[in-house]
């Protein structure tokens, strides 16, 4: 469960199996996509955006590990609607399981720099990703340990620029972790409860496995649990990147913030130095 050295503790998230069905797995992800409105999360990745053009040129960004879109949509929106920098971004969503329906729903909805790639696009390779600025969105923590290496040696190996942002960091104490579970999972499905009202579309399946079969309730608690602790330190990354960086390539590890000051998770972003 847990590798020698690193504070993260590969547990499991029931939305990373394959057989958790589709209603269920669509009303998590509606579940998520309110939890990052209220994070801030579109303002938050608005701002690292802009941060990282100006340490790298780049017109495209392509999404690692998408889903069903997640917050990226409404983040380069954002961008091109500011007027800072002239030149427009366009997003490419990708996943190593693309699902065809979503793929068939983004692409035609007609948004002007936005598509979702058909291809499958496997992370740790990330010279036969499409090119642009590469981004994981509260998605790297589900990585395992040699994946996770994988991912940030080929970012660096291979001079691919790549941001990631996880919206939560994981610094509590493991007992005291499990100790105050109950409570954290009890806190999380009443959160889960609350909250649904707000999903867009609200849909019959989501509030029959929310308030009737209180399925989605439970599944978003335990996966929101476990990715706390599944959330990779800064320790963590550190060990990961292990002693192997090159010259003309850097990272930055750093917490993310709100334009309140507030902490709101923690980026790493890696980036060449030299063309």
């Amino acid at each position: 469960m847990k590798e020698t050295g690193l504070k993260r503790i590969q547990l499991f998230e029931f939305s990373d199996f394959v057989w958790l069905p589709n209603p269920i797995r669509c009303g998590l992800t509606n579940l998520l996509m309110v939890l990052h409105k209220l994070f801030g999360t579109t303002a938050v990745m608005v701002d690292l955006i802009h941060y990282t053009r100006q340490k790298i040129h780049f017109s495209q960004i392509t999404d690692l590990g998408s889903g069903s879109g997640g917050p990226m949509i409404e983040v380069i929106e954002e961008i091109n609607k500011s007027k800072e920098g002239s030149i427009p971004i366009s997003l490419l969503l990708t996943d190593k399981y693309p699902n065809k329906k979503t793929v068939t729903h983004v692409n035609s909805l007609g948004r002007t720099n936005i598509s979702y790639y058909s291809k499958s696009v496997d992370a740790p390779k990330l010279h036969e990703a499409p090119e642009g600025l590469k981004t994981m969105i509260a998605s790297f923590h589900h990585m395992p340990p040699g994946i996770a290496r994988q991912i940030l040696s080929s970012a660096e190996t291979n001079r691919e620029p790549l941001l990631i942002y996880e919206i939560g960091e994981n610094n509590v104490p493991t007992l005291l972790w499990w100790l105050l579970l109950p409570i954290s999972l009890s806190i999380l499905v009443i959160m889960a409860l609350v909250m649904t009202p707000f999903v867009k579309p609200l849909t019959a399946s989501q509030l029959l496995f929310t308030y009737i079969i209180p399925v989605i309730p439970l599944i978003y608690a335990w996966d929101g649990q476990a990715s706390v602790k599944r959330t990779y330190t800064f320790e963590d990354v550190q060990k990961l990147l292990g002693d192997s960086k090159t010259q003309d390539y850097k990272w930055e590890i750093a917490k993310a913030k709100k334009s309140n000051g507030k902490n709101a998770g923690y980026h790493i972003l890696g980036y060449p130095t030299s063309t």
